[in-house]
């Protein structure tokens, strides 16, 4: 055999070397395992709020305008006086409306007068004709005067109707019943056809418009497609919860593409009348999972866009667990699945470790935990 060269052998002898020195007790010593907080999944019922700002608008709202144009005679009801279907509200020139009424209708009387007359004259000719006393030429000369009366008659028909119709819209009534706001125009006020004399709300009932974005309404649709959780609560300007709940009717067929927003309608009792049209709120969804599992936030971690928590094992170990979260609460997240009730987490300091570190556990309890947490 030949002799090893002075660098094979080097190459030899250099482990056997650091074997003999770990031997000897030169070797570096094991870091102890480091004591962390760990609990139980929280088990409790949940609920979470979002608050979306919406506008509150009348079931009814409707701007009352003049049809035709002239000057306010009377106003027969008060700003924000409540009114009845039907009820006279304005009148506007009705007396020169009467006044063309009642000559439209004494020219109608005029041209009936005069075709029954022709009428009476023509059926007199005609029993000449047949004696052969008058001729036939003359009959039918009183035949298309008496078309021509009733043509009239057509006419001055027509004429007062239109005066009648005038008449209608000089007198202006509430189409449903409501109440009356602002009259800008007071008596003796000259107004054009289509003024706005003023508008009436119907407050039995009001809508609240919301928005989401198209993010929020799919994350929200199992929910909205559930009658169920369509149940929704209002938050006045002045922070206060509107007594009577409501619920969502109606979303938009379609997003808007400048925003990228959807709006929905919310339908709330009004009985009070406390909600006013054109008002502002908060619609406020509310969802509750019973018997929710709730995990701190602080105990969990990202990677990848994928939320993760630090699973305490028998044997002190940690290990890196994936799970999905049905919704967030400030400070927890509520578990739907990766965890089971009776696993133990790492509370805090979830960062400081890796997978498979081993720990000395020290168990919190929820009360403890929650708070540090500052949750009650």
């Amino acid at each position: 055999m030949d002799l090893l060269s002075s660098s094979q052998l080097r190459y030899w002898i250099a482990p056997v070397i650091y074997t003999l020195l770990t031997a000897c007790g030169d070797a570096p010593t094991t870091t102890e395992a480091e004591a962390f907080e760990v609990l139980s999944p929280i088990v409790q019922d949940a609920t979470r709020e979002r608050e979306f700002v919406a506008e509150v608008q009348s079931i009814r709202y409707v701007e009352v305008r003049s049809r035709i144009g002239g000057y306010v005679e009377r106003i027969y009801v008060d700003e924000g006086q409540p009114v009845e279907e039907g009820q006279l509200l304005f009148d506007v020139s009705s007396k020169e409306s009467e006044i063309e009424l009642q000559k439209a209708a004494a020219a109608l009387k005029v041209a009936e007068a005069e075709l029954k007359a022709a009428e009476v004259e023509l059926e007199n000719v005609w029993g000449l004709v047949r004696k052969d006393i008058s001729s036939q030429a003359e009959f039918d000369m009183l035949k298309a005067k008496v078309d021509a009366l009733k043509a009239r008659v057509d006419e001055a028909t027509s004429h007062r109707d239109q005066a009648a119709l005038n008449l209608g819209f000089s007198r202006i009534k509430a189409p449903y019943k409501g109440r009356i706001n602002r009259t800008p125009y007071k008596v003796g006020s000259v107004v054009k056809p289509e003024d706005v004399l003023t508008t009436i709300t119907d407050n039995n009932e009001m809508f609240a418009y919301f928005h989401l974005s198209e993010l929020e309404f799919f994350n929200l649709r199992p929910e909205l497609n559930d009658s169920s959780m369509r149940r929704v609560t209002l938050l006045l300007p002045n922070g206060e919860a509107y007594t009577h709940p409501g619920y969502i009717e109606i979303a938009e067929s379609e997003f808007d593409q400048g925003t990228g927003n959807i709006a929905l309608r919310a339908r709330f009792p009004n009985p009070e009348r406390t909600l006013r049209h054109g008002s502002n709120a908060k619609v406020v969804l509310r969802r509750t999972a019973s018997k929710a599992m709730l995990v701190p936030q602080r105990s969990t971690f990202e990677v990848q866009d994928k939320l993760y928590v630090l699973v305490v094992k028998a044997d002190s170990t940690v290990e890196q667990r994936n799970i999905s979260t049905s919704f967030r609460l400030p400070d927890l997240y509520v578990v739907a699945n990766g965890l089971a009730p009776e696993e133990r987490i790492v509370f805090e300091g979830v960062q400081r470790l890796r997978q498979g570190d081993r720990i000395v556990p020290q168990p919190i309890a929820t009360e403890a935990a929650l708070a540090k947490l500052n949750i009650n």
